[in-house]
C-alpha cells in the first residue's frame, strides 16, 4: 500500500513541520553508536511525587519488573525468561500512569511489552495495576526512551512500538522538543521488523497533522489508514482512558495513525 498524503490543513490549522537538526539514517545503516544522540529532551520531569501506595509497588515488584538501565544490548531471555524469550516485543514509549498499558497487557497476554517512562509516580502506578490479576508481560524502563532506543534495541528487534499522547508542546518554540519528528522516526522505523507497526495517538489536532506528515515521509512505513483524512479507527486494544472519555465528552477529538514496516 502506498503511504497516504497528509490531508490538506483546515483554514484554522496548519501542518507544523520541524526542521530536522539530526541526521537521519538511510534503512540499511548498521546501528551501534548511534549519531542521533541529542541534548533537547523530548520530556521534562514533573514535581509531582508518588503515593505512598505506588513508592510500596516500586519497592515489592521493582526489583522483578524494573529493569535497571544499562548501555548495551537487552537479553530477552535474562529479562521475559526463556520461556517468553520468542514472544513478539511491543515497545511503549512514555506510558503515563500506566491505564492503557496494563489493560494492553491482559488483552494481549501473548506479547511481551517493554515500557519506558521517567517518571515515579507513573512507574508505581503501573506496578499497582499489574498485581491484581498479576501480569508478568511487562518490564518497565524508568528512563528516557530514546536513550534506550540506541543503547538497548538491536535493528529489527521489534514487532510495534506505541507512543499514546506524547507531550504536544504546544509553544512554537517547543516544537523541536516534539517525540515524532523525522530523525527520531527513522530510528524507530530500523528498530522495528519487517511488518512490525508504529501505533501513534494524540489529542492534539496541530499534532496529528505533523505526525501524519512526518510518518507519510519515512520511506521505510506505509499507513495503514483506509481513510481519506490517513488517520485510523481506533484500534481495539487501545482503551479508552478516562482522561480521554472527559475529552471527548467535551467535544475534543482523538487522531490514531497506525504504520507498517515496509
Amino acid at each position: 500500500m502506498m503511504p497516504i498524503s497528509p490531508p490538506e490543513a483546515k483554514p484554522n490549522a496548519t501542518i507544523e513541520t520541524v526542521a530536522d537538526p539530526l541526521p537521519t539514517p538511510s534503512l540499511g545503516a548498521t546501528v551501534t553508536d548511534p549519531p542521533f544522540w541529542r541534548t533537547i529532551k523530548t520530556f521534562v520531569t514533573r514535581a509531582g511525587r508518588a503515593t505512598s501506595g505506588q513508592l510500596r509497588a516500586i519497592e515489592d515488584l521493582g526489583p522483578r519488573f524494573v529493569l535497571p538501565f544499562q548501555p548495551h544490548r537487552l537479553d530477552l531471555r535474562a529479562v521475559f525468561g526463556p520461556e517468553r524469550a520468542d514472544a513478539p516485543l511491543i515497545l511503549e514509549i512514555g506510558f503515563g500512569m500506566g491505564e492503557a498499558t496494563a489493560h494492553i497487557a491482559r488483552v494481549r497476554p501473548g506479547d511481551n511489552f517493554l515500557c519506558c517512562e521517567v517518571h515515579e509516580a507513573g512507574v508505581g502506578a503501573l506496578l499497582k495495576r499489574m498485581q491484581d490479576p498479576p501480569l508478568g508481560n511487562i518490564r518497565i524502563l524508568q528512563h528516557d526512551a530514546l536513550e534506550v532506543l540506541a543503547h538497548n534495541l538491536a535493528p529489527a528487534s521489534l514487532d510495534g512500538i506505541h507512543v499514546f499522547f506524547p507531550d504536544p508542546w504546544h509553544k512554537l518554540r517547543h516544537h523541536k522538543r516534539r517525540l515524532i519528528q523525522p530523525a527520531y522516526v527513522a530510528q524507530l522505523t530500523l528498530r522495528l521488523k519487517r511488518g512490525g507497526y508504529l501505533h501513534c495517538a494524540t489529542d492534539w489536532q496541530p499534532y496529528a497533522q505533523q505526525m501524519l506528515a512526518v510518518l507519510s515521509a519515512e520511506p521505510g512505513l506505509h499507513n495503514t489508514s483506509d481513510q481519506t483524512d490517513g488517520y485510523c479507527t481506533k484500534p481495539d486494544y487501545r482503551p479508552l482512558t478516562k482522561f480521554e472519555n472527559r475529552g471527548l465528552k467535551l467535544g475534543h477529538g482523538v487522531w490514531d495513525l497506525v504504520f507498517k514496516r515496509i
